[in-house]
């Protein structure tokens, strides 16, 4: 599931397996006999939801890519620029060489 949110639902004898979710929210939800089975759904997504019954097995935890924070879509364009910024160096050196010793030589 990527950015889903489920309002006023009910889910009754239902298996969610091998799920991972992002921004994925279950509000004022009802379970009923659901076994959740290598999943990363943790309390938090359970907002103001009933369950009843239900099992889990085998929780993912672990570090999700997550957009929540402010700092951290700038971290990906700063990241983004170092690596543009590293290959500047070669790009002048082979404009200059192409001038010296020729395009077809440069190919070769």
């Amino acid at each position: 599931f990527k950015s889903v949110t489920f309002e006023d639902s009910l889910f009754k004898n239902c298996v969610f397996e091998d799920i991972t979710s992002l921004n994925t929210y279950f509000r004022n939800c009802t379970f009923v006999n659901t076994t959740f089975y290598n999943t990363d759904l943790e309390q938090y997504k359970f907002v103001d939801s009933e369950l009843i019954n239900c099992t889990f097995f085998h929780v993912r935890t672990g570090c999700q890519i997550s957009f929540d924070d402010d700092y951290s879509a700038y971290w990906i364009y700063f990241v983004n620029f170092l690596g543009t910024l590293a290959v500047l160096p070669g790009n002048i050196v082979s404009a200059l060489l192409m001038d010296r010793i020729g395009r077809l030589t440069m190919l070769g």
